[in-house]
């Protein structure tokens, strides 16, 4: 009989650790208590996993539905896989993901869960934080959250339109192929700003500095005031926490209740990761 897995907290606020099993076999019951897990801790690491592409494809649909992302060219064998790879000589360059966001929150069904496996990292550096969003609501000011359950907020591709896109000096121009200037990316979808998880029943505030680009129906000096304030509240060390990586390490993550950031911090090594990601649903409003 497989022993029942223990997940160890990472932070007070966020993230767990479950030692001592390989994912390759994992019973049925041991799938849920990993699921229960993230439901609880929101990021989940697997330290000293040995994956191909195939047995990481295998992991990531016990927990859902594989999803192609858009604008990232993926790994030609395995059409859900990318592979996040910044090589030691590109250097002097922005990184893949080094903004907090919640990835692809621009989509009408932004991804549910992202997976993502450590194979080649430095020694220090390369690190990722986390936010946790439900917190972040729980502690903003009542006042301020009662101004927002009813609010919408506008979400589009920035990186890779044309409206909105970062400073060329600013976009990471090495392996990872991403298909940038393109004017699709510049279509907005609206969101709740307060959503509500579809399975914890938690509110969470739905937002992140890279895709959430003003609220509707605010002026745009009002809008950009009040999201600069929100997004400097969600970034609290409170309510964070930092994962330096190993190789074999394996993390998933509620892409609808957290926010993260890749430190860029490791010019002269080499970082590769293996990326899967599963389809989500329309974030449902607080109030629903």
């Amino acid at each position: 009989m497989r022993p029942v897995l223990t997940a160890q907290p990472i932070t007070p606020s966020i993230g767990a650790e479950i030692d001592n099993i390989d994912v390759r076999a994992l019973n049925n019951d041991q799938i849920e208590c990993i699921r229960q897990s993230l439901d609880r801790y929101q990021l989940i690491l697997l330290r000293d996993q040995e994956l191909d592409l195939d047995s990481l494809c295998a992991f990531s649909a016990r927990f859902g539905e594989l999803m192609a992302l858009p604008y990232i060219s993926p790994i030609p064998s395995h059409p859900n896989v990318i592979r996040v790879l910044k090589e030691a000589e590109e250097i002097d360059m922005g990184v893949f993901g080094g903004e907090w966001h919640s990835d692809f929150s621009f989509l009408a069904q932004p991804p549910s869960t992202s997976i993502l496996y450590a194979r080649d990292v430095p020694a220090v550096g390369g690190d990722t934080l986390w936010a946790n969003m439900v917190e972040a609501y729980r502690t903003l000011p009542e006042s301020i959250g009662s101004q927002l359950e009813n609010s919408l907020a506008v979400h589009a591709g920035t990186p890779y339109g044309v409206k909105n896109a970062p400073d060329p000096e600013q976009q990471f121009k090495g392996s990872i192929q991403i298909d940038r200037n393109n004017p699709e990316a510049d279509k907005e979808t609206m969101h709740p700003l307060i959503c509500r998880h579809p399975d914890t029943g938690e509110k969470m505030l739905f937002i992140n500095p890279t895709y959430t680009i003003r609220i509707d129906g605010c002026a745009e000096a009002e809008s950009k005031a009040l999201l600069d304030n929100l997004f400097q509240h969600c970034m609290r060390p409170e309510i964070c926490c930092r994962i330096r990586w190993r190789p074999g390490t394996l993390a998933l993550w509620d892409n609808r209740r957290t926010m993260h950031y890749a430190v860029n911090d490791y010019d002269g090594r080499r970082r590769e990761m293996w990326r899967t990601t599963l389809k989500g649903h329309a974030p449902l409003a607080a109030t629903s």
